[in-house]
């Protein structure tokens, strides 16, 4: 039986369960390294198909959306796409991935930046460059260094590997770029519990763009889903034979 002094406290507690009910937990699609124009065809299917399977609700791309490739710092190879085709290129096979997720937040990598970083060598004013969304032509992208979901920051991750960065935040840390690492790391104390994933990427190796890793480690191809804030799973793309 009810009584006016009960009545606030059956409200609460009949607020709290619908809340807990209603409440849908976030599943965030992390994308990895496109590097576009150099991304693989299939890569963008793998994509949607993790989404799909997994009811994500969020998207991260990881950085390095485009390779710049024309502008690098290192030596870029002559017989490559100039910057105008580069560009375009790369603008008309980020479409895809646009049409597909069209809303997402995109933390900025360091191939992303070279023409920012290109600007300040050249001492251009920041007003004189525009925003990446407008370049690209992604204009519900959110363009940012680093994005926090639910506990967990997502990076592009030029400082080390993704554990040890999650140790030094003590926070649960997702990266991308380097592309040869994929996995999920958990550090564990008496009273926390955190994650260090390295998402994987979508390139093509066999690129010209891809040339200087050639005797390198073969890249490790997928991408990964973080449940709620409290666990990550990495999904590796099947490349077949």
């Amino acid at each position: 039986m009810t009584t006016k002094e009960t009545r606030p406290r059956l409200r609460g507690a009949i607020r709290k369960a619908y809340e807990n009910i209603t409440k849908v937990e976030s599943r965030a699609l992390v994308i990895g390294d496109l590097h576009e124009p150099f991304c693989l065809d299939e890569y963008l299917d793998h994509c949607i198909e993790t989404y799909q399977k997994h009811n994500c609700n969020q998207v991260v791309f990881i950085g390095d959306v485009i390779d710049n490739h024309y502008s690098s710092y290192h030596e870029s190879d002559p017989d490559g796409m100039g910057g105008g085709d580069e560009l375009d290129e790369a603008i008309d096979r980020l479409a895809r991935w646009y049409k597909a997720f069209p809303k997402a937040h995109v933390t900025i990598g360091n191939h992303d930046r070279l023409m920012r970083r290109k600007a300040f060598s050249g001492a251009i004013p920041k007003r004189w460059i525009k925003e990446y969304s407008d370049v690209l032509q992604t204009p519900d992208w959110i363009y940012t260094e680093r994005v926090v979901i639910d506990g967990v920051q997502y990076i592009h991750g030029e400082s080390g590997r993704a554990t040890k960065k999650a140790k030094d935040d003590m926070m649960s840390t997702v990266q991308g770029h380097r592309h040869t690492e994929m996995f999920t790391e958990f550090v564990v104390g008496a009273n926390f519990k955190i994650f260090g994933c390295a998402v994987g990427c979508g390139i093509d190796h066999l690129s010209y763009a891809m040339a200087y890793g050639k005797n390198f480690k073969k890249p490790a191809i997928g991408c990964a889903v973080v449940f709620g804030g409290h666990h990550a799973l990495n999904v590796p793309m099947n490349l077949g034979k």
